[in-house]
């Protein structure tokens, strides 16, 4: 039992200098590129030497039992062929089986014809599980039997058996145990390695994609804000403003004014189902075509119902859009408007009465024969017309509570003797106040008109 001790000891002390050698190994370009699975001559040259000279020292560190020369010859060839295939495998196993047959001695025969298959079913191993690494369990399982396929060579091919059956009875539990943890060690080692790159992996991939969502957010936000208006019209008579503020660096909000031969001034305030480039692009599409519906048609009704029809028709991704459409006369102050599924606008009358520009059909790119009704409703001295986006109305706090229509109302009532700007910035002032540290999680968009007087 004392020498089967020293023996261990010795053994493990073997053991802890070729992982020594292993971890440095592990990190050299060739052994990295190999589990990437970039197979060249310099990276099999190099695996074959290393793991080769690892046997090597394996055998010339070992010391003799009843004439067997007791080592932990067979690990390297062995880790050679479960992370780099037979021809690493088997490469290093001819290096110290070569090595081993020069010494000679009762076991010569088991000793190199165990280091040679040792490296070569370990190669096949690691082909049988798809050119991956079987991980500790499996590496430590493989050469335990392996060292137990050593004993049972050992026991055919030396004579006389009663030999034979001496030296496996002193050898055995030895050499499978220091080999068993040797494995073990470099197991651990390759396998934190395979997960470290895999980490580092996943990292790289999502900066990446984190890389192109803002170079697309960035894109997308210089398409909304290049399609916003830069000039309000000048209406006799009536104060304008509009802003839109982008949730997530860009959506599909988007206000516009276009200014009739006739004196009188159209307006859109709209929401494009969706976030980032695709919301962009179709806000960009939905906007060109209602302008140009808007230039062409001077009544509301027709200009939205050929609008519909035109993005319905190329809506083809599902995505579709929410509007109001607005024609102001600013002779009668009539406004005439389609309000196409959008949340309707607040008219806050100067006597302190509210009044909602309520839906006369369903948003665009929905149907494409979809029909609409046109309403109107005549502004007086100083009425204020509010029109918002969802994104307004909706925005939650840290208890999940919305905004609502109730505070908005409440807002621009305490602030409706202020000019458009003024009540916009109130209006943006207050839900940030209520959202708190909440991040804004959809587009904030707003169009006031008030009435001198």
């Amino acid at each position: 039992m004392a020498s089967e001790l020293t023996l261990l000891i010795l053994l493990f002390q073997m053991i802890c200098v070729i992982v020594v050698f292993a971890y440095l190994a592990t990190r050299a370009r060739p052994f990295t590129e190999i589990l990437d699975g970039k197979f060249n001559l310099k990276n099999y040259l190099f695996l074959i030497l290393f793991f080769g000279a690892l046997s090597l020292y394996g055998t010339a560190s070992g010391t003799d039992i009843l004439g067997a020369h007791i080592n932990v010859r067979d690990l390297g060839p062995i880790i050679g062929g479960l992370v780099g295939g037979p021809i690493v495998g088997l490469g290093a196993g001819l290096i110290g089986s070569a090595y081993r047959y020069s010494q000679g001695g009762v076991t010569v025969i088991a000793c190199t014809l165990a280091t040679l298959l040792a490296g070569l079913f370990a190669g096949i191993v690691y082909y049988g599980n798809k050119k991956r690494f079987i991980g500790l369990r499996g590496a430590v399982l493989f050469v335990v039997l392996m060292e137990v396929f050593h004993m049972a060579l050992l026991i055919l091919t030396v004579q006389p058996i009663s030999l034979a059956m001496e030296i496996v009875s002193a050898v055995a539990i030895p050499m499978i145990v220091s080999n068993g943890l040797g494995m073990f060690f470099f197991a651990f080692i390759i396998t934190n390695l395979i997960q470290e790159r895999k980490t580092e992996a996943e990292r790289d991939a999502y900066r990446t994609v984190v890389e192109r969502e803002k170079a697309e957010m960035q894109i997308a936000h210089e398409i909304q804000t290049g399609f916003l208006p830069k000039d309000l019209p000048a209406i006799s008579g009536v104060d304008l403003a509009g802003a839109s503020l982008p949730a997530r660096e860009v959506g599909g909000d988007f206000y516009d004014f276009v200014k009739g031969s006739n004196g009188e001034t159209a307006f859109v305030i709209a929401d494009v189902s969706g976030k980032g480039v695709p919301a962009a692009l179709f806000m960009v599409l939905s906007r060109t075509i209602v302008k140009a519906n808007a230039t062409w048609h001077h009544d509301a009704r027709t200009a939205i119902q050929d609008a519909n029809a035109m993005i319905a028709n190329d809506a083809e991704s599902g995505m579709f859009v929410t509007l109001l459409y607005g024609v102001l006369n600013p002779e009668t102050m009539n406004l005439t408007y389609v309000n196409a599924g959008h949340n309707p606008p607040v008219l806050f009358r100067r006597d302190g009465t509210l009044e909602h520009l309520n839906g006369t059909g369903i948003a665009l790119g929905v149907m494409e024969d979809a029909e609409y009704q046109e309403a109107t409703v005549t502004l007086a001295p100083g009425d204020v017309l509010v029109c918002y986006t969802d994104g307004v109305t909706e925005a939650i706090n840290g208890d999940e509570e919305q905004f609502g229509e109730a505070r908005f109302c409440t807002t621009v009532q305490e602030c409706q003797d202020r000019m458009p700007d003024e009540i916009i910035s109130t209006i943006i002032h207050a839900v940030n106040g209520f959202c708190g540290d909440e991040p804004q999680f959809d587009d904030m968009t707003l169009v006031v008109l008030k009435v001198d007087g």
